[in-house]
């Protein structure tokens, strides 16, 4: 789960070309990207498009964006869709642990009108687009087992906020995002599921986007959101380790084990602990999962 593409769910052209954008995850949006007199329309297109490609093996994984609970559309959109058995939902405006559990109980529940095997619809969640939702970031481990991601969003934080701006002179995220982007990865990892960076917002500035993918990267987040197919090229590249790191994490790996699995190894010249045998099974872990 390294790209994330949005895709308006009541465009079929662009849910087409979203199919040809070589994205790992299609977030189909039945949210911001549509106008609420067109709500009806994009669940029906939505619904069909989901119909026609979850069957394809070259489809990537795809998931749904809904309203918000507290927008009064979430169980219309439910209802639209579940019928088509998408594979995730994507749950906005997230303000607490318990929302997902709420989630996870009317997916049960539709999965069972819909002859869907139990718990086999995904969740992931977007946790800081309100105050509250970004003060309660670490509240969302065991709360469903249909959870595996979770990721931030800035722009309806600062709506709801009232911040005039997100970024500073230089490019760089305001403090308060700062927090919202920072809590959100110890969430995610709190939890055990993976942290998503979010959108950059500004898809014709690609050494932006390739700058921080790499710093989201470095700092431990494992994908990132696109709001446009031109930036997954980009994004799939920063998140896929190389060969390099790969090979070293195998080496530490073998290390510890032939030495017995010690406290402390010696490897190359250098002295490795816990931690860093720690980092290279993740890293591992995360290369298996997307094979």
């Amino acid at each position: 789960m390294r790209s994330l593409l949005f895709v308006p769910g009541d465009s079929e052209k662009k849910l087409a070309k979203g199919l040809e954008s070589g994205a790992d995850v299609l977030l189909v949006d039945l949210e911001d990207s549509v106008s609420l007199d067109n709500k009806i329309e994009a669940r029906r297109i939505t619904a069909a498009y989901l119909a026609d490609n979850l069957e394809n093996p070259d489809a990537p994984t795809i998931f749904v964006r809904i309203n918000s609970f507290d927008s009064n559309m979430l169980e219309d959109d439910l209802k639209a869709i579940m019928v088509a058995k998408p594979h995730g939902i994507l749950l906005p405006k997230a303000e607490h642990g318990k929302d997902v559990t709420l989630l996870d109980a009317r997916l049960r529940v539709y999965e069972a009108e819909n002859n869907i095997s139990d718990g086999l619809t995904r969740i992931a969640a977007i946790i800081t687009e309100t105050a509250l939702g970004t003060l309660n970031a670490g509240t969302y481990g065991d709360r469903s087992q249909r959870l595996s991601a979770i990721t931030w969003g800035a722009e309806d934080l600062s709506a709801d906020i009232g911040a005039l701006e997100k970024r500073d002179a230089d490019g760089n995220y305001r403090a308060i995002f700062q927090h919202a982007r920072t809590v959100t990865l110890l969430g995610a990892v709190a939890a055990g599921v993976a942290p998503i960076d979010t959108v950059y917002t500004d898809f014709r500035d690609m050494e932006g986007l390739r700058e921080e993918c790499d710093e989201a990267a470095i700092d431990g987040f494992t994908g990132k959101m696109a709001i446009h197919p031109a930036q997954v090229e980009i994004i799939n590249r920063a998140f896929t380790p190389s060969n390099e790191a790969i090979a070293r994490a195998k080496a530490i790996v073998d290390a510890f084990h032939a030495a017995g699995n010690p406290g402390v190894i010696g490897l190359n010249g250098e002295m490795l602990d816990r931690p860093h045998l720690k980092r290279a099974q993740l890293l591992l872990s995360r290369v298996i999962g997307a094979e």
